[in-house]
């Protein structure tokens, strides 16, 4: 028998020998879900044994997070914006800097959101088409993906957050399932350059979908393609959020610049001060 104390102490000793940047928080939430508790109950209870079948099967997600896997995917779901999304290795797991997207969109679009009709581009786990739909209730939100197991995953979590009556999903490479005018479009598209791939933390690079991480060399190339083609979708006064990766603020800009028809090109930071949001609204 293994009691939670000495299990979370090995647990952390393990993680740390395998990489872990969160041992000890690792350890915790992991041990956490598979036993059904919340952070109270972990603290208070630390003499409670595990039984051989209960640490043996946490001895089997602690094997995964030491080789590399994301807790998310360990877990089976991801928290954004304060709602729990299912998540698998389909799709990316949703990050905190992805929600500066969404509070963006909200800074120019106030509920209900009467009459708007929005464009979530590559959807993977439905993180922000879903969130876009419950704050703006009266929208209809559109999304679409290429990979037919990511948005098998995105019409779950919309179900799963009340929203799939509001939501079309569509296969589909950016905008070609998608027909009609537009008033938002919004993306979190693939933007790693492809030299970077490689340096990339193991858990990002051996467990998350390379297709829905690395663009072209520069590292815009899905950026350059949906900023053309907004052009054309987006009504007058309609606007496009795109999430861009760290410099690529000024490439992103030129963009819009270039393709013309654009107007209040701005860029929004992150919480950790690094440029994540390029907006500019359709003339």
């Amino acid at each position: 028998m293994t009691d939670i104390r000495t299990i979370l102490h090995r647990t952390t000793r393990d993680l740390t020998a395998g990489g872990s940047p969160s041992p000890r928080l690792d350890a915790e939430v992991l041990l956490m879900r598979f036993l059904r508790m919340d952070r109270v109950q972990l603290c208070m209870q630390p003499e409670r044994e595990l039984s051989e079948e209960e640490a043996a099967g946490f001895a089997r997600w602690v094997e995964r997070r030491s080789l590399g896997e994301p807790v998310a995917y360990i877990l089976g779901d991801k928290e954004f914006w304060s709602l729990r999304f299912e998540v698998n290795r389909e799709v990316l797991i949703p990050r905190p800097e992805t929600e500066c997207l969404i509070e963006e969109v909200l800074r120019f679009y106030r509920p209900p959101g009467e009459g708007l009709r929005v464009l979530d581009i590559g959807t993977g786990s439905g993180a922000i088409g879903v969130v876009l739909a419950r704050e703006l209730p009266a929208a209809r939100v559109v999304a679409t993906d290429i990979s037919p197991g990511a948005l098998a995953v995105a019409r779950r979590n919309a179900l799963s957050q009340g929203v799939a009556g509001r939501m079309e999903f569509f296969q589909g490479d950016l905008f070609a399932a998608v027909s009609g005018d537009l008033d938002i479009i919004c993306s979190n598209p693939p933007y790693i350059p492809e030299g970077v791939y490689d340096l990339l933390p193991v858990g990002i690079r051996n467990f998350e979908p390379p297709g829905a991480l690395i663009a072209s060399p520069d590292g815009v190339a899905f950026h350059r393609k949906i900023i053309r083609e907004g052009a054309h979708r987006l009504k007058a006064g309609g606007r496009i959020f795109l999430e861009i990766g760290e410099g690529q603020r000024d490439r992103v800009a030129a963009l819009f610049r270039e393709e013309g028809g654009y107007g209040d090109i701005d860029c929004r930071k992150d919480y950790g001060g690094i440029d994540r949001v390029a907006s500019a609204r359709r003339i």
